[in-house]
């Protein structure tokens, strides 16, 4: 009886990991998103293995695989009220809420610099199937340390919310710092992984910081944003740990503590160093920046 119950259960884990990978394959449906969500909630609730963070991710509106690891996450440690807010969305297009707004019901701000990038998302979910009736709001925005919480209470986000996604190719660490008047509950922030997993760095604050005046690599602006360890510490600061990262090694994700500590455990910085794409940025990218005004935090 023994071996016909653990035949089974290997039967029952091989349909789950099969459902698993469907559903990621099919992950730009609805329907097989929602699949994995309760997937993970069915593992989670009888205590059966999870997978981790580097298995889940998939692309459907995002950069890399940020879709598929705040599926995973949310599906672990629930909602408040599907709310979130990303810094510099551009034209919100691909970027790490328009999953969450078209695909789940999210409502959220988009807050970007570029007027035109503005314009262009405003008409996308304006005319997108999923989001005409109730467009998230989505604002022209220059964002400095001085005005964010202006810009996110004066838009109606205050309190608690979701999910908060920063990448302003900049000072980023300081907005993050700056913020108040909201508390996300899971935080992605864009780090600058070409500095490596021993410093705690970031770019000096100016209200006009512009990345694109200083060394870049292949399009990619190598002085600019914060290293990790200068997030994670932040983000200690703020109650939030470090989970994970997407696969390229440039987002790294933050919750809210105590929330899903069990399933979702705090990693290691050095674990977000391992891509071949961030060992070559410190080697080749790095020492084009070393030299140039970081600040220790």
């Amino acid at each position: 009886m023994k071996g016909v119950i653990k035949k089974l259960a290997y039967r029952g884990r091989d349909f789950l990991n099969a459902s698993i990978t469907e559903s990621i394959r099919n992950a730009h449906d609805a329907g097989s998103q929602l699949q994995l969500k309760f997937t993970y909630r069915m593992l989670a609730a009888s205590d059966r293995p999870l997978p981790g963070l580097k298995e889940v991710g998939f692309k459907a509106f995002s950069q890399t695989d940020e879709d598929g690891i705040l599926l995973y996450i949310f599906s672990i440690i629930g909602t408040a009220n599907k709310t979130c807010v990303e810094i510099c969305a551009g034209a919100g297009f691909e970027c790490n809420t328009s999953n969450l707004l078209i695909n789940h019901g999210w409502h959220g701000l988009l807050v970007d610099g570029n007027e035109a990038a503005v314009k262009q998302g405003q008409e996308f979910y304006k005319r997108h199937p999923c989001t005409y009736v109730y467009p998230p709001v989505f604002v022209h925005r220059w964002i400095t340390r001085d005005n964010i919480n202006e810009v996110l209470g004066s838009n109606g986000f205050e309190g608690e919310i979701d999910l908060l996604s920063l990448d302003l190719d900049g000072v980023d660490y300081w907005i993050w710092d700056a913020i108040t008047v909201i508390k996300p509950r899971v935080v992605v922030a864009e780090y600058q992984d070409i500095i490596g997993s021993d410093r705690a760095v970031t770019v000096p604050y100016s209200d006009d910081f512009n990345s694109s005046i200083y060394p870049m690599t292949l399009g990619m602006p190598n002085f600019s944003g914060a290293s990790l360890p200068a997030f994670v510490k932040l983000a200690t600061k703020k109650g939030y740990r470090l989970v994970g990262c997407n696969r390229l090694g440039y987002n790294a994700f933050f919750v809210l503590n105590p929330l899903g500590e069990k399933q979702i455990p705090a990693i290691d910085v050095r674990e977000c160093f391992k891509h071949p794409k961030v060992q070559w940025g410190m080697k080749e990218r790095y020492p084009t920046v070393k030299d140039l005004s970081w600040v220790e935090v």
